[in-house]
């Protein structure tokens, strides 16, 4: 475990889970539209999103799978862990109110790189409505961060 109550590269092992739980709000969709800037109808306007396939207003897909984003920076790897990238597809819709449920699941560890590839999924009950691939860089015992007092 890192200073930070993360794992660092040598406390990993393939097969470690973890998960992050948000219920999605009105807020969330409100706010996530104005730091985006994607006022999307389907996800502002219930009017027109009634008129689409989902017949009402869904979450924004990428505040979604930024509950991925949240479990890997709090819980797998944890605090100190780089994003290198993300692959996912969104399979089902998320509307205000849903309790998302992500969960990262350690595939493969690339010694040399300190990195660790996760299958990332996130549900809403039992329903997979995101699912994807992501490498991190993670926190590592045997790279030491220079003490500037001692120069």
């Amino acid at each position: 475990m890192n200073d930070l109550n993360g794992y660092d590269f040598e406390d990993l092992s393939i097969g470690m889970t973890a998960t992050f739980s948000k219920t999605i709000t009105e807020a969330d969709i409100i706010l996530f539209a104005g730091a985006s800037g994607d006022n999307n109808a389907i996800h502002i306007n219930d009017e027109f999103a009634q008129t689409t396939p989902f017949k009402g207003r869904i979450a924004h897909g990428f505040l979604t799978a930024s509950t991925i984003s949240a479990a890997i920076a709090n819980r797998l790897p944890g605090p100190g862990t780089i994003y290198v990238s993300q692959n996912m597809r969104f399979v089902g819709p998320v509307r205000p109110g849903d309790t998302v449920h992500a969960e990262v699941t350690i595939k493969e560890l690339v010694e040399d790189r300190k990195r660790a590839v996760l299958e990332t999924i996130c549900r809403v009950g039992n329903t997979v409505v995101v699912k994807g691939e992501a490498v991190v860089k993670t926190t590592s015992k045997k790279i030491a961060v220079p003490d500037k007092r001692a120069t």
